[in-house]
């Protein structure tokens, strides 16, 4: 029987079970040093401290799509950190939490320059991957330059530091990567966490809902960047050994295996790989010293193709296996309320949206020339013209300034100039893409709330049992059968059903301007009629301004209010819908011969 909870009963039920195995874990932990040998207590110490930084790989990569290589730079700057300080200063309480506070401080510092250059709005998802590869290049450069004072390549070795045993260092890293797996699993179990699937999933999308998708990576890795320094801090007090291979990319690209290896996205699938491949290849280097490497290749080998998504999930379905729940699939179901109406400062008689001699080219092509007119509050104006009529073109030149080559786009009385899609958003506008852009990984309700969120802030720490949308979207969810199905995970709907819940995410974030990219392509005759009848309340009832483009001309001439014709990149005509239908041009453009507009050819 299916078992429907709301998120925050679901979440308690997940949280009991945290709370069970963070207090085994730290029992484990507390009683380690009083059972392993000396040997096994050293080494443990430095494979929990890996396994914390494999937890923020995780997230990173995992969870948001972020392949950084750069952890091991991060951890070598705490380690460095550590070891230059006690290296040329007497330690004490003072040094050391300067040399903390250093850590963190340039480990902050270099991931917000990384995050500078690798997530800007025009660059690929492979240029963090890039930077952070070059990243620990260039910092294991910099400590062979550093000559005497960073120890070159022999690094830094016998240097005082702290006076705490094997067992409490031991309990200290052990507890250290209890917490920081558990914290991390609440925070990408919560509505923050469905944030960083959705930028994974899509993040063009994401930047079209108002997101600030640059910053909200930026910050996760300055997160990641602080706690692997942290740990690197750890390491050098306990070790009082540090070297530029700390920081180099072998050791980056080992922790991007043991995540893979381990299961992305499953947090301590990596974190448990992490401890017990650091640990089984100590012993084997010393045991086996010349064939340990074959070994462990071949283990890898052998986990790949037996469970390409690494031992996470086998993990997970033991942990589930081993505790006691209600039989059947358990599915989240979120409550839909109304939201709030929000008052606005525009007045009523300011044009929603006014284009001014707007242009694209190409280099030489000239894709749209002098693009000029005005939408205003209820008028669903539809975009035809043949196919490379610079309708989708346009569609872009609105939403995005730096699309423009020149020209003027007005939303509701301010110029977007150069702005960036997210902040278009902030202007009224709503865009839906041609093909559907959900998150197949994500629920309904998730999907819907985190369209929702820069309106209301998403929690780092728990997942809300409503949502709240407005009148537009309610109306869509309700009429399309999507409140039936906001536990369903978006990759199951059916295509008609992704339209629809495109539409209403859109929705959600109460866009003044709604501009829509062929919503009804690919669905049935009912679902198009359905559509069509919300279109036209949404601008009747809720004083959109809809611009439409639509290759169903016998759709668009029973929904239009006003019809723009675009051919060759320019405006041919622009008036009302009999005007346009009449038009011999229009039949010229449309078939070459004279023929009703809408009509069966």
């Amino acid at each position: 029987m299916r078992d429907v909870r709301l998120p925050s009963e679901r979440l308690k039920r997940d949280l009991r079970l945290l709370a069970v195995l963070v207090v085994v874990g730290l029992v484990l932990v507390a009683g380690g040093p009083l059972v392993l040998d000396r040997y096994s207590v050293s080494i443990l110490i430095r494979s929990f401290l890996y396994g914390s930084i494999a937890v923020t790989v995780d997230i990173l990569w995992g969870f948001t799509g972020v392949l950084s290589f750069g952890q091991s730079a991060f951890f070598a700057i705490g380690a460095y950190a550590c070891g230059l300080a006690f290296t040329h200063y007497e330690i004490s309480p003072g040094v050391a939490l300067a040399a903390l506070a250093a850590a963190l401080v340039v480990a902050c510092l270099v991931a917000m320059l990384v995050a500078w250059l690798a997530f800007g709005a025009r660059v690929s998802a492979l240029y963090v991957s890039v930077v952070t590869l070059v990243l620990s290049i260039v910092f294991v450069q910099v400590i062979y330059a550093g000559g005497d004072f960073t120890g070159s390549s022999s690094g830094l070795s016998g240097f005082d530091t702290f006076d705490l045993s094997a067992g409490a260092w031991f309990r200290i890293a052990g507890a250290g990567l209890v917490v920081i797996t558990a914290l991390g699993w609440i925070f990408v179990r919560s509505d923050m966490g469905s944030l960083l699937v959705s930028i994974r999933e899509n993040e063009t999308r994401c930047r079209y809902f108002g997101i600030s998708v640059a910053w909200v990576k930026g910050g996760l890795l300055v997160a990641s960047a602080m706690v692997a320094s942290l740990a690197g801090f750890a390491y050098a007090g306990y070790n009082d050994v540090v070297a530029p291979d700390l920081g180099n990319f072998q050791f980056g690209t080992e922790l991007v295996i043991w995540v893979a290896l381990g299961g992305r996205g499953t947090l301590i699938g990596p974190a448990i790989v992490a401890v017990l491949v650091d640990f089984v290849s100590a012993y084997l280097s010393g045991s086996l010293p010349f064939i340990w490497e074959l070994i462990i290749g071949a283990v890898f080998i052998v986990v790949i193709v037996a469970m390409p998504q690494g031992l996470g999930p086998a993990l997970v379905s033991l942990i589930r296996w081993m505790v006691s729940r209600p039989a059947g699939a358990i599915a989240v179901a979120a409550r839909l309320i109304p939201a709030p109406v929000r008052s606005t400062a525009i007045l009523p008689e300011t044009p929603a949206i006014e284009l001014h001699k707007v242009a694209r080219a190409y280099g030489s092509l000239h894709v749209l020339e002098d693009i000029t007119f005005t939408g205003r509050r209820r008028e669903l104006i539809s975009l035809v013209g043949p196919n490379g009529a610079g309708k989708t073109t346009l569609i872009r030149c609105i939403s995005d300034g730096q699309e423009r080559s020149g020209g003027q786009v007005v939303l509701q009385g301010r110029d977007i100039g150069r702005r960036a899609p997210e902040l278009c958003v902030h202007l009224g506008l709503g865009r839906k893409f041609q093909a559907p852009t959900v998150f197949d990984a994500l629920t309904v309700a998730e999907s819907l709330r985190v369209a929702r969120s820069r309106i209301e802030p998403l929690s780092p720490w728990r997942r809300a049992d409503d949502i709240r949308l407005p009148e537009a979207a309610l109306r869509v969810v309700r009429a399309t059968g999507l409140e039936a199905q906001m536990a369903t995970t978006v990759r199951h709907l059916s295509h008609g059903a992704k339209q629809a819940l495109e539409l209403a995410m859109v929705l959600a974030m109460e866009p003044t301007v709604l501009m829509l990219d062929e919503p009804t392509a690919g669905l049935t005759k009912p679902e198009r009629t359905v559509i069509g009848g919300i279109l036209m309340e949404l601008v009747a009832k809720h004083d959109l301004c809809i611009l439409l483009i639509e290759h169903d001309l016998a759709f668009v001439r029973e929904i239009s209010s006003r019809i723009i014709v675009l051919h060759q990149g320019r405006i041919v005509l622009d008036g009302g819908v009999e005007e346009v239908v009449s038009s011999d041009l229009v039949r010229t453009i449309y078939t070459g011969e004279p023929q009703a507009l809408g009509e069966p050819a």
